[in-house]
């Protein structure tokens, strides 16, 4: 009887431990059926994740896949999750996006906004202060001795390209007032730190700008657009490179194509070319970004 009792126990505790190594191994399986997508935390938390709830949504319906985003602390910290593929597939800045193609081998850009294609950054100012609208680019040598404030430190239309465009003028950062200039990390944050006087200049995404203008968090009798930049290529998606390995054979292609066919006629695919400010995504590629690469090195962004 005590023989049997033992056996019975034994019998229990297999059926467990079995049970238990099955529901590990599947949920092994479904981790790597996820597709973990993240962006640059570029503008106001509100407005990223209900971009990406509905975004994460719609790629799941059209690729048959989970699809979970996972929000980033900064700039940095989405090349970092990147590199450590803790993240499959991010909307990056033009910087970001190189910096992490370069720590990532066999990354690819596949997309972008029909808007990264021409990218523009704006100087704007505050009124009260003494700074005129600019003609060409050598005028920026009037933002000397200013208030001046940047996005975040890696930002490409916040930073980046506004430093590279300054350096053309002969104006070096140590010729802002107070022997630097500020970094509000993000485009939004610029734009209210100008507004209200905080600084007398700074630079932001013209797509920003455009959208807080819409929106009439713009003060016109306060801030107004001083100069715009020339056209750069800038935000693009960046995927790993494995993964049709980790999904299925034509995955990237698929996923690609997803982006490619967001049209309007769709109500979720409106809502979601609304919110990243686009009529629609154009193919993209690597090669685009060579002139970013260059400006970065030449600054002192990618060594």
């Amino acid at each position: 009887m005590l023989q049997k009792t033992s056996k019975l126990k034994l019998t229990k505790i297999a059926i467990a431990l079995f049970s238990i190594f099955n529901l590990s191994t599947i949920g092994s399986l479904k981790a790597e059926e996820i597709l973990r997508i993240g962006a640059i935390p570029d503008q106001n938390p509100e407005h990223l994740n209900r971009l990406y709830k509905v975004l994460s949504s719609e790629l799941s319906k059209q690729l048959n896949v989970q699809v979970r985003y996972k929000p980033v602390t900064n700039y940095a910290a989405a090349v970092t999750a990147f590199r450590t593929e803790n993240l499959d597939l991010v909307w990056f800045g033009a910087l970001t996006g190189v910096q992490a193609k370069l720590q990532r081998k066999g990354s690819k850009v596949i997309a972008q906004r029909d808007i990264d294609e021409k990218f523009h950054s704006v100087f704007i100012a505050n009124k009260k202060s003494s700074i005129q609208k600019i003609n060409n680019i050598n005028d920026l040598k009037t933002l000397k001795n200013k208030r001046f404030t940047f996005g975040s430190e890696s930002s490409t239309s916040g930073r980046l390209m506004p430093q590279y465009f300054l350096n053309e003028a002969g104006l070096q950062l140590k010729d802002f007032k107070g022997g630097s200039p500020g970094f509000s990390g993000s485009h939004d944050a610029t734009l209210m730190l100008v507004q209200s006087g905080s600084y007398e200049a700074g630079a932001l995404s013209e797509e920003v700008w455009k959208r807080n203008l819409e929106r009439g968090r713009v003060d016109p009798s306060k801030v107004f657009v001083i100069w715009k930049t020339p056209s750069y290529h800038n935000y693009h998606w960046l995927a790993q490179g494995n993964l049709d390995k980790k999904f299925k054979k034509g995955f990237t292609k698929d996923l690609t194509n997803v982006f490619l066919r967001f049209n309007e006629k769709s109500k979720k695919q409106k809502q979601i070319l609304e919110l990243f400010s686009a009529k629609k995504f154009i193919i993209s590629k690597n090669e685009n970004y060579k002139q970013i690469e260059k400006v970065a090195r030449n600054i002192g962004k990618i060594k």
